[in-house]
């Protein structure tokens, strides 16, 4: 007598495609992401990051800003079958996640509280990992930390050099998944 077992495949994968919107403290942005594997998905993302200036360097002592940003974050979401055996929720890529972001934020314009505010173009590339959690089938929320490298590039405004530095990405995101 021959005995076979068989052993059903976990089904948990990313997603085909996902739009959604997020916020955060410092920006709204909209991305889409698109299974490249049954772990991999490709993150693209456009959007606006903020940020604040004040003191007395500062006209009126405090001022915002917006300006836009294009990120490309190629994620490889590690736990979705151990998620799916102890009955949690995967859908709309809820997982742990390693990824490889890069961020491209150029001096086409901005949004800003005043006139004189600019951006200096720039691209940073960080090792990140973060978790993505869904709640109410459509809102998700987002926390990562990365660590990496970014390039300023002075020379299109007359300096001798860009200026090059460790980069550094902190995630705290609410959203919406369409």
């Amino acid at each position: 007598m021959t005995a076979i077992s068989l052993n059903a495949q976990n089904t948990a994968t990313v997603e085909g495609s996902i739009w959604g919107a997020q916020t955060g403290i410092l920006g709204i942005w909209v991305h889409n992401e698109s299974r490249l594997s049954n772990s991999i998905a490709l993150r693209s993302e456009i959007g606006f990051n903020g940020g604040f200036m004040g003191g007395t360097f500062v006209e009126d002592n405090f001022q915002w800003i917006l300006a836009p940003t294009l990120n490309v974050e190629p994620r490889w979401y590690y736990n979705l079958e151990k998620r799916e055996s102890k009955g949690k929720v995967t859908s709309k890529n809820t997982a742990n996640f390693f990824s490889i972001k890069t961020a491209y934020n150029p001096d086409w314009f901005n949004i800003s509280s005043s006139k004189n505010n600019s951006v200096i173009e720039n691209f940073t590339a960080t090792a990140n990992w973060g978790i993505k959690r869904t709640l109410w089938e459509h809102f998700t929320y987002e926390v990562g930390l990365g660590l990496g490298y970014g390039v300023e590039f002075w020379k299109q405004y007359g300096y001798a050099e860009n200026d090059n530095f460790i980069a550094g990405d902190l995630q705290l995101r609410v959203g919406y998944t369409f």
